[in-house]
């Protein structure tokens, strides 16, 4: 997940204006975006007139995402000009991280989230505008409005309870305006409940892990393991009302904004959404963003915010602060569990180690604190 880049320069003639509005193709890799697809694309979402047209284009790749391959294009145009720059998200380059991304689907659900969901909550995301896939495969492309120069958090360093509060913020709007919906059901690519399966699986993903990280592995988060399984299964199978939710709702896929008409923070990368309960992104959020002494200090504060603005913002009603809370303890190895489960399924760097540490152990040490083993056995 380091930072990588290498440019790209492709020259064309002005495309001329379609007779009708087609569906733009397929484009799965960044070498072979060119001026005249760009054109479609941003003619048929009504980002530029359809007399104008890209008649040059940069690239440079950008971010830290490991599943997915983000990249920048600079365009200039031929009449009125539109969006500078855009960012296209493709399937992974590297096999192994697109050989996960094939198999839990993630490139299938994000295009879903865009063509389905994604004008019916209210978080902040990037304007989409256009994305395909071919089922089964890593041939993917969501092209979307670039949202520089907004800085992507950082999930290695944390944050700071001003920006955790806009994180917050941003996940009831997500959860909010769809919660307790039954119509999401009717979803099925949103409805994958993946818990049982994934507790079987533990005990051999945990022992993998543990060979590959165990001199960076803290005493508590060691300690944790050995009944992580059993745990996970359980905690998935708690009742509660369902939403969507994002299930990778972390730093490294938020951006904050510099206060020239941004939003103050943008949420991306919509690969992992779910039916499930919205208070496992908070936990995974909080289990991962601070240091444990901070996090100690301010997460029944932000729980409280997150719960005021379900209750307040969108009439959810019928769920108490103190059920808010147990499901929060419920879901307080969500971090863990992803360390373990995307540390071994995507391809290894440095930065991604270092992460997955972070992740790992401030998740274990949070479900310690709050005695999750105790709160999951207990039902």
């Amino acid at each position: 997940m380091q930072w990588w880049r290498e440019s790209f320069r492709h020259e064309g003639t002005a495309a001329s204006a379609p007779e009708k509005a087609v569906t733009p193709r397929l484009v799965s890799t960044p070498e072979d975006v060119t001026v005249e697809w760009l054109t479609e694309v941003l003619r048929e979402a009504e980002a530029i007139d359809p007399e104008s047209a890209v008649v040059s284009l940069d690239w440079e790749a950008i971010g830290t995402g490991q599943v997915g391959d983000n990249v920048r294009f600079q365009l200039t145009y031929e009449g009125t000009p539109g969006p500078g720059t855009v960012v296209c998200k493709f399937g992974a380059s590297d096999p192994v991280s697109a050989a996960a991304g094939v198999q839990f689907a993630t490139y299938e659900t994000e295009v879903a989230f865009y063509r389905d969901l994604a004008a019916t909550v209210d978080i902040s995301r990037p304007r989409c505008y256009f994305a395909d896939v071919v089922a089964g495969t890593p041939n993917a492309v969501v092209v979307m409005e670039d949202l520089a120069p907004a800085v992507q958090g950082d999930q290695i360093a944390g944050c700071t309870v001003a920006q955790a509060e806009l994180a917050i913020d941003e996940a009831a709007k997500l959860h909010g305006p769809r919660w307790g919906d039954p119509t999401l059901g009717e979803l099925r690519w949103l409805v994958r409940n993946q818990g049982g399966s994934i507790g079987q699986a533990m005990p051999l993903l945990w022992d993998a892990f543990v060979e590959r990280y165990r001199d960076r592995l803290e005493p508590v988060t060691l300690e944790a393991g050995p009944h992580l399984g059993e745990l996970v299964a359980a905690a998935d199978g708690a009742p509660g009302p369902r939403t969507v939710a994002h299930c990778d709702f972390r730093l490294d896929n938020m951006l904050f904004g510099n206060g020239e008409g941004r939003p103050p923070l943008t949420v991306v990368d919509w690969q992992t959404i779910q039916l499930g309960q919205g208070t496992r992104d908070i936990a995974y959020f909080l289990g991962n963003a601070f240091d444990a002494e901070t996090r100690r200090r301010c997460e029944r504060e932000l729980l409280a915010r997150y719960h005021a603005k379900l209750v307040e913002d969108y009439g959810v009603g019928d769920f108490s602060f103190d059920q808010c809370w147990n499901e929060y303890v419920r879901f307080s190895y969500s971090s863990l569990v992803m360390a373990v489960l995307a540390s071994l399924m995507v391809g290894r760097t440095d930065r991604g180690d270092a992460m997955f540490m972070a992740m790992a152990n401030r998740s274990a040490q949070m479900a310690a604190d709050l005695g999750a083993p105790e709160a999951i056995r207990a039902g």
